[in-house]
């Protein structure tokens, strides 16, 4: 673990299902998931997806049940799903918009919907 996150909790992305499969592509636990800092929210899905939030720059977190389409990373516009299951979605709302990183391609990251295994207490650890 770099200095950056030193003191940050690490919530694990939650894989499911034949979704564990994605491994093969090098996207597991071990490298897929949201470290809170006291300054800054950092996500990863291992080379799929990357991005750094300043804290003070979420303006919301709520627990996600929307349905969803597909697994991995991907969105467009500012929209992102970060997940390896349909359930465990947390939806983080930034404001202004951060960059990140999709298959090392710059994106704009204007709400992020992850899955983790304790949504309840990525929210906790994410109250201001």
């Amino acid at each position: 673990m770099n200095a950056r996150h030193e003191s940050s909790r690490r919530f694990p992305i939650r894989f499911t299902g034949v979704n564990r499969a994605m491994a093969v592509l090098g996207l597991r636990p071990a490298n897929s998931f949201v470290a809170v800092g006291p300054a800054e929210v950092t996500i990863r899905m291992g080379w799929a997806f990357h991005t750094t939030i300043p804290r003070s720059s979420i303006t919301s977190v709520t627990a996600d049940d929307d349905r969803v389409f597909g697994w991995g990373a991907h969105g467009w516009r500012g929209r992102w799903l970060v997940n390896g299951s349909s359930s465990g979605l947390v939806r983080i709302e930034v404001e202004p918009q951060t960059r990140g990183r999709v298959a090392g391609f710059p994106v704009a990251v204007r709400c992020v919907r992850v899955s983790v295994d304790d949504r309840s207490a990525l929210i906790t650890a994410l109250a201001p």
